[in-house]
């Protein structure tokens, strides 16, 4: 699959690691609808990227958003080629707190947005992409999730997210096993701590601190080179129900 002619959906790509992936797509030639929730940074997002790019409002956790979403995006762009989910929280708590046992609401929450969302993205993306005529490999479609490093080693008070993280990574290589057939693969990007939305507002010396401890480069991940992963895998057929770690070789520790 060539970028150029990536016709993308990327969740939560009004900002962070969505948006580096769409400003990669668009970069290559590419066409790309963001959906996010923030209508205000989706719009100026999508406008900053030019006449190719156009902003959904879409709740990943609402499966009817999501249906009217993917069918809309199809629509504006004649189809869909690549689908990327980005959107998630990182809500953390204790299981057991200082005022007393975590709400489970709390945990539904994260599993609904982070695990939920991304299946929700993923069918109907699929839904569309099944129907693309195939190139010469026998392909239709890419997607790929955004894990985490916390799916394998989760820190305290990260039992929601990093249960979320490790469904995203499970369900991956069945999905892939499956679509299979209609030549679509399905891969996993598990970065490490990155430079999003929420960690660049943090402190500065909160952020150089969390860079110190990853082994090499002895820094926070950039947004760009997430999106150069995503790009890879867009552009290299046999990668095919992997979980790619980007990390720099970090392994957290308990807390």
């Amino acid at each position: 699959m060539e970028l150029a002619t990536a016709k993308a959906v990327i969740s939560g790509g009004a900002s962070g690691l969505g948006f580096a992936t769409a400003q990669r797509v668009i970069e290559a030639g590419g066409q790309v609808v963001l959906f996010d929730i923030n209508d205000e940074q989706g719009n100026s997002s999508a406008a900053s990227l030019g006449d190719r790019a156009s902003y959904i409002r879409t709740d990943v956790s609402d499966e009817s958003s999501v249906k009217a979403a993917i069918k809309q995006a199809a629509e504006a762009m004649q189809g869909i080629t690549l689908a990327v989910n980005c959107a998630g929280v990182a809500t953390a708590g204790r299981a057991l707190g200082r005022e007393g046992p975590w709400p489970s609401e709390l945990f539904n929450k994260v599993i609904q947005v982070n695990l939920v969302g991304s299946f929700n993205v993923t069918k109907e993306a699929a839904a569309v992409m099944q129907l693309n005529d195939a190139n010469d490999d026998g392909e239709r479609g890419v997607i790929i999730s955004t894990a985490s490093i916390a799916a394998f080693e989760g820190q305290i008070g990260q039992a929601a997210y990093s249960a979320s993280k490790g469904g995203v990574v499970g369900m991956m290589l069945p999905l892939a096993r499956e679509f299979a057939q209609f030549g679509i693969r399905v891969n996993t990007i598990a970065p490490g701590v990155f430079l999003t939305p929420m960690v660049s507002g943090m402190p500065q010396e909160v952020q150089d601190s969390l860079g110190k401890q990853v082994p090499f480069p002895p820094r926070l991940g950039r947004p760009e080179e997430y999106a150069a992963t995503a790009a890879f895998i867009y552009e290299t057929t046999m990668v095919n129900g992997e979980t790619i770690r980007v990390d720099g070789a970090i392994r957290m520790q308990p807390k």
